[in-house]
């Protein structure tokens, strides 16, 4: 077997050099027929030529064909050859594999036990994965009517062959709240109900509706369309995968002030959002630029906003936010105060301090306070994860001290710019409190004053390491954003850098380490929007998502080897999902390609 992978993995080899080299490559039928069964070139063998370029030789190639020879499998129980990756991402935490080829009916029914059988929620998901496994080939009375169209109106004999024909779906609850730290766990089963029978099934059991998802995921990316039989297929049956997140909190923000993202973009971010089985979308509605979201109570508010246009209607959040319930994924909003908020008093110029000093918001009024609680009110309608965010970053209070009325307001009360800053932070998570949000704020507010904020606070670590350590020591929760790695506005990090940051950095007590309930990437907005905002965020998000959802030490090692060709196909999935991700091998993101070449290679 061993001798066997050997040859498979030269015989590889063999055409990346042709690739490289500008030269014909002749591979045996039997070998490359034994190729992995993701390489959409296999089939095109036994020769294989390609364009001839100025560019010289492609180092990435060469790089990826030295490390053909020694590639590590991610299950230590597999083999050695690139056959032995599990093409999966994120990497579940447990699973195994045989060796059979399985196809599965293009009319695959759902057979639902429980509330598998009775969620909305999940009929509707599976519907949307069935279209999405059987995308060419199409299903039903589609795939029917292009047959006998293409037969001249003599209609073929549907084979009964197939070997999967269902997917048996278990979920236990019967809830579907989605709270944070819900039960995301599942099993997913593809073989032989006793070992001996010719049937085959496939099942997901989890506890929740939303373990469930997760499970149509892992299962729709092993279900690969054969372009020689022009049928799907599953390798490497029987399945056995029993999975869990590493962490309850996998986010991406996305920022919809600086540049204003339609509805549609934003669906779209969340749809790519559950293929890597993210499951918070930070939603940094308002900013200091414009502000979009219609405030019932606050009419005037988003007269802030760029145009007319260019707004979010209560009834748009809405859509967002159940779009996003459906895909398993909550929506955390953030309305960022005291700074970040001249947009504002566009609307209501009583926020800003005065006229030339438009922000901070106006610390002394009432009216400021009152119009934060009466829109956290409408908010909460809308939004019903337990998180909000109330950002409290990059605060420059030079307008509290210049401004006449303010600077005799902190002398009637003895206090200091940065007291203000801590009194306005402090009012304004006592009305998140009180309308049942657990409030998130940015390290800042952390480093200010650790010891008057609230206890339920969780501290978002934005501006570089030491901040979730510090802040766990002294039991507050943490979200781990470090700019230096998961900002995706910063072009030049590399995979490999955000794939290899982690949350717990730094955190040796294991009490201590469930205090970070996770991490985000953040997509900031002053340099993307709808035309390049998607890739921007992939494929490095995924390297966070990796790193978020799988076990620690089954992600760790040689990246080079185990992770950069799993994340290749990843990004050629998104791809093939409509997805607009960029190549992996860029050295600043959301860069084209630099000449032609397989998606599976650049």
């Amino acid at each position: 077997m061993v001798a066997e992978g050997g040859v498979r993995a030269r015989a590889f080899a063999c055409y990346l050099a042709s690739v490289v080299n500008n030269t014909h490559c002749f591979i045996a039928p039997s070998i490359s027929s034994s190729l992995p069964h993701f390489f959409p070139f296999r089939s095109n063998l036994p020769t294989i030529t390609k364009m001839k370029t100025h560019h010289g030789p492609n180092l990435p190639v060469i790089f990826l064909i030295l490390a053909l020879f020694t590639l590590l499998p991610l299950n230590p129980a597999a083999g050695a050859d690139a056959s032995t990756l599990t093409y999966l991402w994120p990497l579940p935490a447990d699973f195994d594999s045989g060796e059979q080829t399985l196809s599965v009916d293009p009319d695959l029914a759902l057979v639902g036990d429980g509330n598998g059988g009775k969620s909305a929620i999940v009929k509707d998901a599976f519907d949307r994965y069935k279209g999405i496994i059987f995308k060419r080939g199409g299903s039903g009375s589609r795939r029917s009517l292009a047959l006998e169209r293409f037969t001249g109106g003599r209609k073929g004999k549907r084979s009964a062959s197939y070997d999967i024909a269902g997917l048996k779906i278990v979920v236990h609850s019967e809830s579907e709240e989605l709270a944070l730290g819900v039960d995301e766990s599942y099993k997913l089963f593809i073989g032989k109900s006793d070992g001996q029978s010719i049937i085959w099934e496939a099942t997901i059991e989890a506890n929740t509706i939303y373990g469930a998802l997760r499970g149509l995921e892992t299962f729709s990316q092993l279900c690969i369309f054969d372009y020689g039989t022009k049928s799907v297929q599953i390798h490497k049956a029987p399945w056995y995968v029993q999975d869990k997140p590493r962490f309850d909190y996998r986010g991406m923000m996305i920022d919809t002030s600086r540049h204003y993202l339609p509805v549609a973009v934003i669906k779209q971010i969340i749809e790519s959002m559950s293929y890597a089985k993210f499951n918070v979308l930070h939603w940094h509605i308002i900013d200091e630029q414009s502000f979009p979201l219609e405030v019932p109570s606050y009419p005037k508010l988003w007269k802030g906003s760029y145009s007319n246009w260019e707004r979010y209607t209560v009834e748009d959040a809405y859509e967002i936010v159940n779009f996003a319930k459906s895909r398993g994924i909550n929506v955390m909003a953030e309305v960022d105060v005291p700074g970040h908020a001249e947009s504002w008093g566009v609307g209501y110029p009583d926020l800003w301090p005065s006229s030339s000093c438009r922000e901070p918001l106006d610390v002394t009024k009432n009216f400021t306070f009152d119009l934060i609680s009466g829109m956290l009110s409408d908010m909460r309608k809308i939004f019903p994860f337990g998180l909000f965010h109330l950002g409290g970053d990059e605060v420059n209070t030079d307008c509290w001290s210049s401004t006449p009325h303010i600077k005799k307001w902190l002398a009637e009360r003895n206090l200091t710019t940065k007291g203000a800053y801590e009194y306005f932070v402090l009012k304004a998570q006592e009305i998140a409190i009180s309308k049942g949000w657990t409030p998130v704020n940015w390290e800042e507010t952390f480093n200010a004053f650790p010891s008057g904020l609230n206890p339920k606070t969780i501290v978002h670590n934005w501006l570089g390491g030491g901040v979730c350590p510090a802040a766990v020591a002294k039991g507050f929760r943490c979200i781990f954003s470090n700019q230096g790695f998961w900002y995706l506005d910063h072009l030049d990090v590399p995979w490999e850098d955000v794939y290899t940051a982690d949350p717990v950095e730094g955190i040796f007590d294991a009490s201590k380490q469930k205090l970070v309930i996770g991490g985000e990437v953040c997509m900031w907005g002053e340099t993307a929007d709808t035309s390049d905002v998607l890739q921007t965020i992939w494929p490095r998000a995924a390297a966070a998502a990796e790193r978020l959802w799988s076990k620690k030490e089954d992600i760790s090692g040689n990246i080079t080897l185990t992770a950069l060709p799993r994340l290749h196909y990843f990004r050629c999935l998104l791809n093939r999902r409509g997805v607009a991700a960029a190549p992996v091998n860029n050295k600043y993101a959301r860069q084209p390609p630099i000449g032609p070449g397989s998606c599976y290679l650049q």
